[in-house]
């Protein structure tokens, strides 16, 4: 992930706090700012489809967020003083969780369309829509998956052996 061309030009990087079940992203977010770039996480709306990317101030700011319900941590609702990426500079790369893909770029997420809905609100800001990056296990390629008009392809799905 940190060689890839994407990663090496983008300063502005939103980036899932990863589940068990999923990539594990700690590595990354360090790195990001290692290399002094800006570091955007989502902050999920329960009860909607609602989703911002807030800025993390430093790997260590991840010890100061709250564990939601579906012990995802994040920043807490009453957290007003993060940037919100789309309400500044807007984002260069998106990195993605999902539960399948295939390789058309169709993601199967959770099913609450969260990524979908912010996506369509990047196509709306002055820099347009990011660069998107899967990251993915090997068996989490399917042949398709099934999507609807509202899913928003991603740009490239990373995984071991790719």
């Amino acid at each position: 992930v940190i060689d890839h061309p994407k990663y090496q030009e983008s300063k502005r990087i939103a980036i899932f706090l990863s589940m068990p079940d999923e990539v594990q992203t700690e590595e990354i977010i360090k790195d990001i700012f290692k290399q002094g770039k800006e570091c955007f996480i989502p902050r999920y709306k329960p009860e909607s489809n609602y989703m911002d990317m807030l800025k993390l101030s430093s790997a260590e700011d991840m010890s100061s967020l709250a564990l939601t319900s579906w012990n995802i941590l994040q920043p807490s609702d009453d957290d007003t003083a993060r940037e919100e990426a789309l309400a500044g500079g807007g984002l260069d790369l998106i990195f993605m969780p999902g539960l399948g893909f295939d390789k058309k770029g169709n993601r199967l997420g959770r099913g609450k369309g969260y990524y979908d809905t912010y996506l369509e609100r990047c196509m709306k800001h002055p820099r347009g829509k990011p660069y998107t990056i899967a990251l993915a296990f090997r068996e989490q390629i399917c042949e398709s998956v099934p999507v609807t008009e509202n899913d928003v392809p991603i740009d490239e799905i990373l995984y071991e052996d790719c």
